[in-house]
């Protein structure tokens, strides 16, 4: 009340026998609650600053943060509080939800708790995103659920579109027979003379009854035709010269003409016309 540092105990008795603190005492029975209630909460105040200030959102001792308040010669003493000791103030706080406070064998240990604007807009959107992230996991894994269940039902009506393979006589030996293919033969055919055209033919008749024959005068060649060139073949020279293969044909035909029956006509000859 009287916001006076005693340098003693003695002085301090001195104090409280004064005038003035007599006066200040007299205020405070008024309304003591006004005046504790006010104290309590410049304290408060006070600690938490330098707290925040000092280690941020640290983990620290709580009577190390005290012992840096109360040096300072202006501060505001624990007494003039509603707290009569360091731990339940160090309760307080925790019950606030101002600190984080651990108890451990060392003592009590808090945490300040950052809750201005900005930082709790930072909280909020790492939130979000943590729950955007969350969702599509959920929704990936929903969705590789679906297609498992889908694979496993394809499966399941393979299954029952096959029927096993059973054999009737389990305890007959399998046998195979593999049949192995006779070497067949190649079966190689002679080649066919050559068949000689019709001129050449002639010329080798020509050739043939050419040559001079043994017999007499009235024998025939080999050909069957005469060798002379008389008024039968009505072609050729006077005096039996060879005949060339060319007039040897043409004279094979007119044979023919001549042994041919009347009205018989020959489609060679339709196709002369």
């Amino acid at each position: 009340m009287c916001e006076k540092q005693c340098r003693d105990e003695n002085g301090f008795k001195c104090h409280c026998a004064s005038e003035a603190h007599q006066r200040q005492m007299a205020l405070f029975a008024e309304s003591s609650d006004k005046y504790l209630n006010n104290f309590s909460k410049e304290f408060q105040d006070d600690f938490v600053k330098l707290l925040a200030r000092r280690y941020g959102t640290r983990r620290v001792h709580a009577n190390l943060v005290y012992q840096e308040y109360i040096s300072d010669r202006n501060h505001l003493h624990m007494n003039a509080t509603h707290w009569n000791s360091l731990t339940e103030f160090a309760m307080h706080l925790g019950k606030q939800g101002i600190c984080e406070v651990e108890e451990t064998p060392k003592g009590w240990f808090i945490k300040w708790i950052d809750r201005s604007p900005e930082t709790l807009r930072k909280q909020e959107a790492i939130k979000k995103q943590e729950r955007l992230e969350r969702s599509e996991e959920e929704r990936a894994e929903k969705l590789l659920k679906e297609q498992i269940e889908k694979a496993k039902e394809v499966a399941a009506n393979a299954e029952a579109e096959y029927t096993e393979l059973k054999r009737e006589g389990e305890g007959e030996p399998i046998k195979l027979q593999l049949k192995t293919l006779a070497p067949t033969k190649m079966a190689f055919k002679k080649p066919e003379p050559k068949k000689l055209n019709a001129l050449a033919m002639a010329s080798k008749k020509a050739a043939e009854g050419s040559k001079p024959s043994l017999a007499g005068p009235g024998s025939s060649s080999s050909s069957g035709a005469p060798m002379g060139g008389g008024a039968s073949s009505g072609l050729g020279s006077a005096g039996g010269s060879k005949l060339s293969a060319a007039e040897l044909i043409i004279k094979e035909e007119m044979d023919r003409k001549r042994k041919a029956p009347a009205g018989f006509s020959r489609p060679d000859d339709k196709r002369r016309r």
